[in-house]
């Protein structure tokens, strides 16, 4: 009976989510995930100001527009935006508000920028770290330069994301009523829903890989890449489905009701940065058990540090059967 329990247990510590969460947690990542979320919180609050203040006008003035970029903050980030019932962060009426440009903006401008970097910053020291990449010996300027056009696409995805909602949206409308369907009844609806997660998920899909390429400035095996932001992308798919749970349940214990918002958008982002994380592990998990390790691609790039050639390691690592 014991030896074939321990017989089970080797077998489930030979596949490969097990030694994904093993490595995860040797390299201590939900810490750096903690620390991260911090920053993130930060960076969301200060970028929405900034991004109203020089957005606003056109957004309210573009119904549709409005409509899709509201939803497209609720769904990214439960509990950011003040729902009817009055739960929420943000205030849409005084974020709308906040176009007007002063020293108001200039310094939450300043704290988006500081922020901003910081979580770009700490985000590639954690996922190279995962991948036992030697720190970025790059240039100091020129990281920052690189994260600044990071913050740039990040901005401009969230832009792009509502635009593709609304041309989706527009076209299966116009689709149904060709057919005579109409788009108002059930399946119409349906399908309208079904089609929104396909295009979430292929955004976040493609935003985790980019993310990760970037961050690590190393030319990982489009196959690995793509598996893992995949899998990363299913994980904050089913994250933004059950998005009102997590950030709404710290309201249900009275102690935390006067910062249950804040703190559930804690949690939140803390999961969020969890899933970036494991699904880089994935990655460098799925790269060893092809035979390839990011160092490997980093040697053949020219790319690692002076003195720092570590060599790979040669014990085996059984692959996922």
């Amino acid at each position: 009976m014991l030896s074939s329990l321990r017989a089970v247990v080797a077998r489930a510590m030979k596949r490969r989510p097990v030694r994904v969460f093993q490595r995860y947690s040797a390299k201590n990542g939900p810490i750096l995930a903690g620390g991260l979320s911090l920053t993130a919180l930060y960076s969301v609050f200060a970028g929405l100001y900034v991004g109203f203040a020089l957005l606003g006008l056109s957004i309210e003035s573009n119904p549709d527009l409005k409509n899709a970029v509201i939803n497209t903050l609720s769904t990214s980030v439960p509990g950011l935006i003040k729902n009817a019932g009055g739960s929420g962060a943000i205030d849409l009426d005084a974020l709308f508000k906040s176009r007007v440009l002063g020293w108001s903006s200039v310094i939450a401008a300043a704290a988006l920028l500081v922020t901003a970097l910081s979580w770009f910053s700490s985000a590639r020291s954690a996922v190279r770290a995962v991948f036992d990449l030697a720190p970025d010996t790059t240039f100091f300027l020129l990281l920052k330069l690189r994260d600044l056009a990071l913050v740039a696409a990040f901005t401009a995805v969230t832009i792009l994301s509502a635009v593709i909602s609304i041309f989706s949206t527009s076209a299966l409308n116009l689709l149904f009523d060709l057919v005579g369907m109409g788009h108002k009844t059930v399946f119409a609806a349906g399908v309208g829903h079904a089609v929104g997660l396909l295009i979430a998920l292929v955004i976040d899909t493609l935003v985790l890989a980019m993310l990760f390429r970037a961050l690590l400035a190393v030319r990982i095996p489009w196959q690995r890449l793509l598996t893992g932001s995949l899998l990363g992308g299913l994980a904050l798919g089913i994250l933004k489905a059950l998005g009102a749970t997590f950030v709404g349940g710290a309201g249900k214990n009275p102690l935390l009701a006067s910062f249950a918002v804040i703190l559930g958008l804690l949690v939140w982002f803390g999961l969020v940065c969890q899933v970036i994380l494991i699904a880089a592990t994935w990655i460098s998990v799925d790269m060893a058990d092809h035979g390839q390790t990011a160092t490997a691609a980093a040697r053949r790039q020219g790319t690692l540090p002076p003195g720092r050639h570590p060599r790979p390691r040669v014990r085996p690592i059984a692959r996922l059967k």
